[in-house]
C-alpha cells in the first residue's frame, strides 16, 4: 500500500506569551484508504498537528508530503489550491451556510474549484449525498436539518471533489452517541469500499478503536502508534 501522507521531524512551536514548543519531532505516514485516528489529552498537539497536516498552518520546521507533492514551502495560493483538490474537512461544527440547501453546501467546494461543469458537479453533488444517505434532503435547507443530518451533508460537502484525504477535527464532538456512531459508520465504509484515507482528531476513544490505526500523543511527542484492540466497530 501506497503512502498518501509523509510527516517527517515536524516541530511547532508557539510564541505567545512566551516561546513554547508544541510539537517535538512528529514522524509517520499515512497510507491510501487508511482509516487513522490521532488521540491525548487536550494540550497535547493533537489539533495543532493536524492543522499542519491540512497545510492551514505553515509555520513549522520539518516536512510535509501528500500524494508524493512535498508541500513544505509553497506559496498560501499554491497550497490553497492543493487543498481544495485533493484534501476534504470535518469540524466538529460543520459550517454549512444555513441559507443554502444541502445540495448547494456540498457543490460549493466544487464549484471554486471550477473542474466540471454546474450540471456535472450537481449531479456528483446527489452521488455523494447518497453516500452518506442525505440525497433525499437534498433540496431542503440546511438550518431545517438536525445536528446529525448536518454533519452527514458535511462528509459529503468534504467528499465532492474526490479528495486524496479527508481530515476530521472531533467530527463527532457536538453530536450524540446514535449520531457519532453514524458518523463512524460512514467513515468506515469510506475507508473499506472507496479506499477513501481518513485522519481524525479524536478525544472520543470508543471512535478512535473503530480505526484502523491509533497515533497516541503526549506533551508534543508521539507515545505510540498501533492497531486498536477492538475493530471494526467499537461504539
Amino acid at each position: 500500500m501506497a503512502a498518501v501522507l509523509k510527516a517527517d521531524n515536524i516541530i511547532k512551536y508557539f510564541y505567545q506569551p512566551e516561546k513554547f514548543q508544541v510539537l517535538k519531532g512528529i514522524s509517520f505516514d499515512v497510507q491510501e484508504g487508511e482509516f487513522l485516528s490521532i488521540v491525548g489529552k487536550s494540550g497535547c498537539g493533537k489539533s495543532t498537528l493536524l492543522y499542519i497536516l491540512s497545510t492551514m498552518d505553515t509555520a513549522y520546521e520539518g516536512t510535509l508530503e501528500i500524494k508524493g507533492q512535498k508541500l513544505t514551502g509553497l506559496k498560501q495560493n499554491e497550497l490553497s489550491k492543493f487543498r481544495n483538490e485533493h484534501l476534504g474537512f470535518v469540524f466538529q461544527f460543520h459550517y454549512l451556510l444555513p441559507e443554502f440547501t444541502a445540495l448547494k453546501n456540498v457543490m460549493l467546494p466544487a464549484l471554486k474549484l471550477g473542474k466540471y461543469s454546474t450540471d456535472e458537479i450537481e449531479h456528483r453533488a446527489i452521488e455523494k449525498l447518497k453516500l452518506v444517505d442525505m440525497d433525499m434532503y437534498a433540496k431542503k435547507s440546511t438550518s431545517r436539518l438536525s445536528g446529525g443530518q448536518q454533519q452527514r451533508v458535511a462528509i459529503a460537502r468534504a467528499l465532492i471533489n474526490d479528495p486524496a484525504v479527508i481530515m476530521g477535527d472531533e467530527p463527532t464532538g457536538n453530536l450524540d452517541k446514535v449520531n457519532s456512531q453514524n458518523v463512524f459508520d460512514i467513515f468506515r465504509q469510506l475507508a473499506a469500499d472507496n479506499n477513501q484515507t481518513i485522519i481524525t482528531v479524536t478525544h472520543d476513544l470508543d471512535f478512535a478503536n473503530g480505526t484502523d490505526r491509533m497515533v497516541e500523543m503526549e506533551d508534543g511527542h508521539i507515545l505510540g502508534i498501533h492497531k486498536p484492540e477492538l475493530k471494526p466497530n467499537a461504539q
